[in-house]
């Protein structure tokens, strides 16, 4: 028998929060995320639950804990798309077909008592967040901001009535790679009206507006888009300044105007994989050592946009490869051998041919999946 029990108390937070490496124990690609840092993330201190509210179940065989789930409802979604959807996220069970439909079961339930009609997912918490379930590229580890999974979750979701909404691509670009000669020439004709410049540091809450303002406009059109809230934005803004570099986020000016920006991470995964999960006691210097004397040796574009008018324009293709080839400049500084670009829409041809005009590869797919709840 499955039972099914609700996270209330910061004890089953703890063991909801646990859980994935009794899942993941005998998988070398899985990284044991930071649990301080997912303790924080499912806490009220999360600015996303300013405007979300969550639920959490782990399922138990007996007293041994076999899976877990959440649901969530974001109020900006409601606001913005219909029909009325909700969330699932969090989603990690054994290999067993009862586990996940008591799981699946118990979260629609919730979502309906809350007068959802759609559910989506995964999602953790948000589209902004962790989003879409592994269904191609188990061998490789999971960079930094990016999930994992087990081979067998997509047969045993689709098994309980979801179906695919959208596909995202993870493309891998080693960093030894040539500008195409034609970008190279169009790039030196336009460097007079273009300016591909650094983060100011010194004005950090200017430059986070404004990669805000591009990130908002040149992604409104995107399935599934949701602003960032002030408070959001803010805390990833804390996190690019203690793990980014000034030159790993780039924007492009036209005639003085910010048109582009791209954000990159180093990749943390590198430097937490083998900790357990656990700072203490020496987890906190192995990660200052990983940061500024070793480096780790992959890094993630997380974020990349040009303004809406010049998206199909030259002028635009000219921005995308500037602020590439910057961020690969400064990668080629820290001595980083790839860099991941993700999540990539799989009808987002344009960028598609950007990346894959510069030799890069999708090498792991993400999927969204669909149900209705009626």
């Amino acid at each position: 028998m499955i039972r099914i029990e609700p996270v209330k108390t910061r004890v089953g937070l703890k063991q909801f929060v646990q859980f994935p490496a009794h899942v993941y124990r005998t998988d070398s690609a899985w990284v044991p995320p930071l649990e301080l840092e997912r303790l924080h993330f499912f806490s009220s201190k999360n600015p996303y639950f300013e405007h979300a509210r969550w639920q959490g179940w782990i399922a138990y065989r007996g007293a041994e804990p076999v899976g877990r789930i959440s649901a969530q409802i974001d109020e900006l979604h409601l606001a913005r798309y219909t029909p009325r959807t909700g969330f699932f996220g969090s989603l990690e069970a054994e290999d067993s077909v009862d586990v996940f439909q008591a799981l699946f079961k118990t979260a629609e339930a919730w979502l309906r008592a809350e007068g959802m009609v759609t559910a989506q997912g995964p999602f953790n918490l948000s589209i902004n967040q962790e989003c879409g379930l592994l269904v191609e590229g188990y061998d490789n580890p999971p960079m930094v901001m990016m999930g994992h999974a087990r081979p067998y979750y997509p047969q045993h979701i689709e098994a309980n009535g979801y179906r695919k909404a959208q596909d995202m691509l993870a493309y891998r670009l080693g960093i030894h790679f040539p500008l195409p000669s034609g970008v190279t020439r169009f790039l030196q004709k336009a460097k007079d009206s273009v300016r591909i410049r650094p983060l100011r540091r010194k004005h950090l809450r200017e430059e986070l507006e404004i990669i805000k303002e591009i990130y908002e406009e040149a992604w409104s059109e995107n399935w599934g888009f949701l602003p960032f809230t002030e408070a959001e934005f803010a805390e990833l803004g804390q996190h690019m300044k203690l793990l980014v570099e000034d030159d790993f986020v780039q924007i492009a000016e036209i005639d003085g105007t910010p048109c582009a920006m791209l954000v990159a991470f180093p990749n943390l995964h590198e430097v937490i994989h083998d900790l357990g999960g656990r700072l203490w006691p020496w987890g906190w210097l192995k990660i200052l050592w990983g940061l500024k004397v070793s480096y780790p040796k992959t890094g993630r574009v997380v974020l990349m946009g040009v303004r809406q008018r010049f998206q199909s324009s030259p002028m635009g293709a000219v921005m995308a490869y500037g602020m590439i080839e910057a961020v690969r400049q400064a990668g080629l500084r820290k001595h980083i051998e790839q860099v991941e670009l993700s999540w990539i829409l799989e009808d987002n041809k344009r960028m598609r041919h950007v990346l894959e005009s510069l030799g890069a590869e999708p090498y792991k797919t993400y999927r969204l999946y669909e149900k209705s709840l009626n």
